[in-house]
């Protein structure tokens, strides 16, 4: 006996896994030719090359190059989101979960895919369709890390005053640990200097986060 058809709806689940699956490739070999080759030296032909797909299947997931990225930068969020919440059992039974959770947010900052965000957010500044990108992508990167925060803060969150300083101070621990980080370029051994910023930094960061926690528990 012959085998019988697939049926249509068989046939267009493994269409769509096989979609996804060439988009993740897609999506990981930009993300390695960014952190390899900088903005500049990443090239459609090179990440279809490393991914091992054709031109017309990049050209039909992702029409340009900043499409391309930005849709990489917004993987590589979801994945730093996952990782994060991956940790949460393990910072909430913490000696000090303040202290391991801004750890773990400047660990998510840390290696060389922060250098290639940066080189990222430079090129924007005089490419019209990448900052049209990019504008949606960090937004949606800092509200993933604000729900990260919440979760393990969740009487951070009782009224809106609350949530809106609660929020103000994840987005000031970011932009400290992004201005910490981009110090380190001038330097040719940053990693003292880096690790004596970012304890005296944390110390402050402790005490706002504490205050704000202390005054919104019920």
């Amino acid at each position: 006996m012959s085998p019988e058809p697939a049926s249509p709806t068989a046939i267009r689940r493994t269409q769509q896994q096989r979609a996804a699956a060439m988009r993740h490739r897609l999506l990981e070999a930009t993300i390695d030719c960014l952190v390899e080759h900088g903005y500049a030296g990443t090239s459609t032909t090179r990440v279809v090359e490393r991914a091992g797909v054709t031109r017309g299947a990049q050209v039909h997931h992702f029409p340009t190059k900043a499409a391309l990225v930005a849709a990489a930068m917004r993987h590589l969020a979801a994945k730093r989101a996952e990782l994060a919440f991956s940790q949460l059992d393990r910072i909430r039974s913490s000696a000090d979960p303040v202290d391991a959770a801004l750890d773990l947010l400047w660990d998510l900052h840390q290696g060389p895919v922060f250098s290639a965000t940066v080189e990222l957010w430079v090129a924007a500044r005089t490419d019209p369709e990448l900052h049209g990108q990019l504008s949606l992508v960090e937004p949606a990167t800092t509200a993933s890390v604000v729900e990260v925060a919440k979760t393990l803060f969740p009487h951070s969150a009782n009224d809106n005053a609350d949530r809106q300083a609660f929020a103000h101070w994840v987005y000031t621990a970011m932009d400290t640990i992004r201005g910490i980080l981009l110090t380190s370029f001038v330097y040719h051994d940053p990693a003292p200097r880096l690790e004596a910023s970012w304890q005296r930094a944390k110390t402050h960061l402790k005490t706002v986060l504490e205050s704000l926690l202390q005054a919104s528990s019920p």
